[in-house]
């Protein structure tokens, strides 16, 4: 409905060009009024032209409102303040929109925003050496709903994960798993600090042990750790994808850093013949700072490693590559540094900036019993994410990673997500869905045969709340829209909990099996069309709409 009222107000602009003088159109920013007495839309643009006209606004809002088309979906207009445009519709255009609803069912809310654009988005990419913890899960989350809601707007989405897979890390994993599986038979060792000290750790090395014996013991050490890292990331892996795929989340790409080794010097040749390298100290840097970085940084160390920065610029070189319209990375929000680096990398590379966007996830604070609880992979002292969904479910850590925006630190309470309750956001807007689901039931039971949704006279439903929920349903689009636009899903967390509670108080006050037979017909179709949003929306989270609950 707020895109209607935009294209009328566009057409009206664009008849009355010539009256006003006016150049080149201006976008038409529609808003909903927070108040009945503004409408049930308002907009600005009078107020906006008056800028460059050299009119009153109020002047320019009543020329605009006496070119406005002729249209069945406007009660009246009024102009208020300095000039907004305030339109109230019929409730019968709310009526129409209730129908677009119960007509087009699961593809409700869907367009062709995208047109078809195609869109990498590299999401989670932990470092293979160890489980996924509860930080991950939210940008899972995000990673997993944001294509969904990409999707639903007509892109083509394509979800990839970067594994990092070589690199003093790898050593580090491997050396891990090698002084674990000494003790193991026996050996006196020292455990350094930096190693990778969690449980699955030791359970990696007793497996080790259990297949194959004392068979590495006397071998070379640098051979036996170089063996034991690759093991241990491939298990390490098969564990993570379990998980993800527990989680709802799967990738059509995982992408290993370690298949770019041959291709990083060619980039790094490709920078040199630009001038974009130097030699200093016996290291080889890249003039970043050349591209807004705040220094350059090193490609290649000393020693002739390569360094983890040069392996990225090469991998996004190759995204670069593979013919995708945008490339969407969800980062931590440590890698905030990180950012103008390889920004600085791509503006070499002369790849157009406007087709990168970087999305930060702030940190998750897990509450239980009141205490927080620490994530360090290296230390083994972090809280998994399968042991959150072992906890409270798929569904519940889904919504709840889902309740914030991503510049927001998020607490995750355990004991709220476990409860049954209408404190559990994901409980309360899955319990609106249930209860349509049970008043269908009960309706059978009763006998009560339905019309075809789309026959039912929707006349009936006039009272203030009955318009309000569908005025609520309508935005659906609009939510949808912009949460792609702006690439921040928790916008629909958001709403579907305000269509639930607006359902609930409904549903509390008044009957919707009645004794009045019309009545009954149309406050059901009004349920029906909220079960649609619900579990379109929920289908968007990745998180089922029960039946029953």
């Amino acid at each position: 409905m707020k895109q209607k009222i935009s294209r009328l107000l566009a057409q009206a602009l664009l008849t009355a060009k010539d009256e006003l003088n006016i150049k080149d159109l201006p976008p038409i920013h529609i808003e909903v009024p927070t108040l009945d007495v503004y409408g049930d839309f308002s907009s600005n643009i009078a107020i906006s032209l008056a800028e460059n006209e050299n009119r009153a606004p109020l002047e320019i809002a009543k020329i605009l409102i006496n070119h406005l088309p002729a249209s069945g979906l406007i009660a009246r207009i009024e102009i208020a303040g300095p000039g907004f445009i305030n339109i109230f519709l019929k409730k019968s255009s709310w009526h129409q929109a209730l129908r677009e609803i119960l007509y087009l069912k699961d593809r409700y809310g869907s367009n062709q925003l995208g047109k078809g654009e195609k869109v990498l988005i590299e999401f989670i990419s932990a470092n293979p050496t160890g489980p996924l913890h509860v930080g991950h899960g939210r940008g899972a989350a995000v990673g997993d709903t944001l294509s969904n809601i990409l999707s639903f707007n007509g892109y083509e989405v394509k979800r990839e994960y970067y594994i990092n897979d070589v690199g003093k890390q790898m050593e580090i994993l491997g050396r891990s798993v090698y002084l674990r599986y000494l003790e193991l038979l026996g050996k006196g060792v020292s455990f350094p600090k930096e190693c990778y000290q969690g449980e699955y750790i030791k359970a990696l090395a007793s497996d080790i042990l259990r297949n194959d014996g004392n068979k590495y013991l006397n071998k070379p050490e640098k051979e036996v750790i170089d063996y034991f890292s690759k093991l241990a990331v491939e298990e390490i892996l098969k564990e993570i994808r379990r998980d993800l795929e527990d989680f709802g989340v799967y990738f059509h790409y995982w992408f290993r850093e370690s298949s770019l080794v041959e291709e990083v010097n060619g980039v790094i040749s490709w920078f040199k013949q630009k001038g974009l390298v130097y030699e200093k100290d016996g290291a080889t840097w890249f003039k970043t700072s050349q591209f807004g970085d705040e220094k350059d940084r090193v490609l290649i160390r000393a020693s002739g490693a390569i360094t983890y920065f040069a392996s990225d610029l090469t991998y996004h070189a190759k995204k670069t590559e593979r013919g995708f319209d945008l490339l969407i990375n969800i980062w931590g929000a440590d890698h905030h540094g990180y950012l103008p680096r390889i920004k600085a990398g791509l503006q070499a590379m002369e790849y157009d900036l406007k087709r990168f966007k970087v999305l930060l996830t702030q940190l998750v604070h897990l509450k239980q019993a009141g205490k927080p609880m620490a994530m360090s992979t290296r230390a083994g002292e972090f809280v998994t994410l399968r042991e959150i969904l072992e906890e409270v479910g798929k569904d519940a850590a889904r919504f709840i990673f889902l309740t914030r925006s991503l510049e927001s630190h998020l607490d995750f309470d355990l004991e709220v997500a476990k409860k049954e309750t209408m404190e559990n956001p994901v409980f309360y807007v899955q319990y609106a869905h249930a209860r349509i689901c049970s008043i269908e039931k009960i309706a059978s039971k009763k006998g009560i045969c339905f019309p075809k949704l789309e026959s039912i006279d929707l006349s009936h439903l006039d009272l203030k709340e009955e318009i309000a929920l569908i005025k609520l349903l309508a935005q659906f689009k609009d939510v949808v829209k912009e949460a792609a636009q702006f690439l921040e899903p928790h916008h629909l967390s958001f709403y579907l909990t305000s269509v639930a509670g607006e359902f609930h108080r409904y549903y509390n006050k008044h009957r919707i099996l009645g004794e009045e037979k019309d009545l009954t017909f149309a406050r059901f179709a009004l349920a029906q069309a909220v079960k649609i949003v619900i579990k379109n929306g929920l289908n968007l989270l990745g998180v089922s709409a029960p039946k029953e609950m």
